[in-house]
Order: structure tokens, then C-alpha cells, then sequence
């Protein structure tokens, strides 16, 4: 048995879902008329009290297009120190939108309103003007820990105050929202735009949705189309995306007691240094020093456990739905064997 931790985009669509996506009635994306694409860009702009969404291939994408449309460069784009659109996103806000990035040290990737107070630029020509705040939520670097909504409040309040739009790469943002009271309109009334993914957690084979105002999305579909991501019959995989929001969601608290489980199995594992807060359902654990990372990944590996390097002399468990009903016992059976 292969227990494939590496990421949960590796899920692959359930028999009810490729049902649904066989099943899908198809246009052409392009010329504005698949019928199953509309439907889902509807059903999450409702979803999250926004005007508009759009259906585009990746959350790279989605990210990349918010920070276009948001932005004129030259400018600044504030953002934590873990973010994924700086680290896994191949420098796409300098090559995309000719922008810098000011890092900002966070609480595992998490920012505050102070901090985004004390780094706004000052109206100098010798600084880049800053345009743009990004907040990330689950944060992946950070072990899929989430904001305090209270915080965002805050941080939102001083974006207004300066006239500083507020974006958010909620790549794993169900993730957040299962485990807090707060909703998706919640969300949907603090940012003025929300990048979710369909083919994470929620077990879509692909696609990404972005979220904002009727203006915004439309300036989007053309930044789309320029950056390849006009698409034709896209309704066969916007239908899985519909049915992963529809019935998917709730499965996410399945993931975290599962990463929760595995985690107090990692804590007894002699090569295991320290395990991370785990809040949702990514996994961080620091190794001992006897160990090179990749040796003990290839380790893993032998006894059909895939996982990933996050850093130095740490690996990333993630877990998912299309894990087995066994996983939790396999593991710690798999882990028990590296010498």
C-alpha cells in the first residue's frame, strides 16, 4: 500500500464525480457560453457574497492575475515572509507585474495590522508606492495554521485607510473556515479579492477561482486570456469543481483529525526532533540531526510512504481524501521501521 503524503493535490475525482463531469454540459469558455463554467463561477461568487468569479487553470494563476489587475508598476506588494506567491510562484509578481515585494516577518507566515502600518511607504520617489497587501490563509509554510479573524479586521481597516486593496490567496481556505465560525461571506465582505482551489482538499482534478467585484473579474478575463488561460469545453472540469464545493467541504475536518492522529504518532518516532502545531491538515516535522533529508525521504519511500523536503531537516505530511481507510495504521507500522 502507498500512502501518498506529499500533497493533497494529488487526489484524484471520486466515480461521483467523473459522473458529474461526463455528465456536464459544455460551451466554449472562451466566447462566454459553457454553461457548467457559469454555473460554478456563480455558485462561488453566491457562495462568498461577492459579485463576480473566475474559472481560471491554477491558484498561481488566479494569484498572478489579482496582483496584475490590483497593481500599476512600478509599486509593492506587502506580503508574510512564507507566502506562496513569493516563494512558489516562479517570480511571477516581478516578471508579471513588475512589481517588488516587502516581506514581512509573521507568526507563521501570519501578519498583522501593525506590521502592515509600519511598512506602508511613505510618498517618496525613492520608494515604490505600495499597492498591494496579500495575506495567505491556511498558510502552507507556516504548517497549515490560519488567521484570527480579528486580526484581518484590523488589517483590512488600515488597507482602507490607505487606499490599499486587500487580496487573498485562499488557496486552502476551507481548510480555515471547518475549523473557526466564521463563513465564506465573512471572508467575501473584508477582501476586495479571494483566490480558492478546487484540486487541493476538495479533491478536483484541477482549477482555481477567483473572486471579486464585477469590474475586477472582467479586467481578470482579459489578464487571463493574455497569460494562455482562455479555455474552450472547460465545463467537463468546472463540473468537478461545482460538485467538490457542493459536497466536499465538510470532509476537510476528516483531514485534520487524521493529520492531528498522525502527528502524536510522529512524536514518538525516535527520528523525529519536534512536530509542528498542526491546525489543519498539513503536517511539519523536524528531524534529527543523524539524518540527511533525503535519505531518510528515500527511506520513507521503501516502506510506501511519499512525503516532501520543507526546509531544512524537515518533511511535509499532508493529508486528503483519497487517502486510505487504513493510513492511519500504515504509517505508523511504515514509521516504525526507518532505521
Amino acid at each position: 500500500m502507498i500512502i501518498d503524503f506529499r500533497s493533497d493535490t494529488v487526489t484524484q475525482p471520486t466515480e461521483k464525480m467523473l459522473k458529474a463531469m461526463i455528465s456536464a454540459p459544455v460551451g466554449d469558455d472562451v466566447l462566454g457560453d459553457d454553461p457548467t463554467t457559469i454555473e460554478l463561477e456563480n455558485y462561488a461568487a453566491e457562495l462568498f457574497g461577492m459579485e463576480a468569479a473566475l474559472f481560471c487553470p491554477s491558484g498561481t494563476m488566479t494569484n498572478q492575475i489579482a496582483i496584475k489587475v490590483h497593481t500599476n508598476s512600478p509599486g509593492e506588494v506587502i506580503c508574510g515572509d512564507l507566502s506562496h506567491i513569493y516563494h512558489y510562484e516562479g517570480g511571477g509578481i516581478g516578471f508579471n507585474s513588475g512589481l517588488s515585494t516587502r516581506l514581512l516577518k509573521g507568526n507563521n507566515g501570519r501578519i498583522t495590522a501593525d506590521q502592515v502600518t509600519a511598512n506602508i511607504n511613505p510618498d517618496d520617489i525613492h520608494a515604490p508606492i505600495t499597492q498591494l497587501v496579500s495575506l495567505e490563509n491556511t498558510v502552507n509554510k507556516g504548517g497549515g495554521c490560519y488567521y484570527d479573524f480579528e486580526e484581518i479586521k484590523k488589517i483590512k481597516a488600515i488597507c482602507d485607510q490607505h487606499h490599499i486593496p486587500l487580496h487573498l490567496d485562499g488557496a486552502r481556505l476551507f481548510n480555515a473556515l471547518i475549523e473557526t465560525t466564521e463563513t465564506e461571506k465573512d471572508y467575501g465582505k473584508y477582501f476586495d479579492s479571494i483566490s480558492i482551489c478546487l484540486s487541493k482538499g476538495l479533491g478536483a482534478p484541477v482549477g482555481s477561482l477567483l473572486l471579486g467585484k464585477a469590474d475586477f473579474i472582467k479586467k481578470s478575463r482579459r489578464i487571463r486570456k493574455i497569460l494562455g488561460g482562455g479555455m474552450r469545453q472547460t465545463g467537463y472540469i468546472a463540473a468537478a469543481g461545482l460538485f467538490a464545493l457542493k459536497n466536499n467541504i465538510s470532509g476537510l475536518k476528516d483531514d485534520h483529525q487524521l493529520a492531528t492522529s498522525i502527528g502524536e504518532v510522529l512524536k514518538g518516532q525516535s527520528f523525529v526532533k519536534s512536530v509542528a502545531p498542526i491546525d489543519t491538515n498539513i503536517i511539519i516535522f523536524e528531524h534529527t540531526n543523524n539524518y540527511k533529508t533525503e535519505d531518510l525521504l528515500e527511506q520513507l519511500n521503501q516502506q510506501g510512504i511519499k512525503a516532501v523536503k520543507m526546509g531544512h531537516s524537515k518533511i511535509r505530511f499532508v493529508t486528503h481524501l483519497n487517502l486510505p481507510s487504513k493510513t492511519l495504521e500504515t504509517t505508523e507500522t511504515a514509521l516504525s521501521m526507518i532505521k
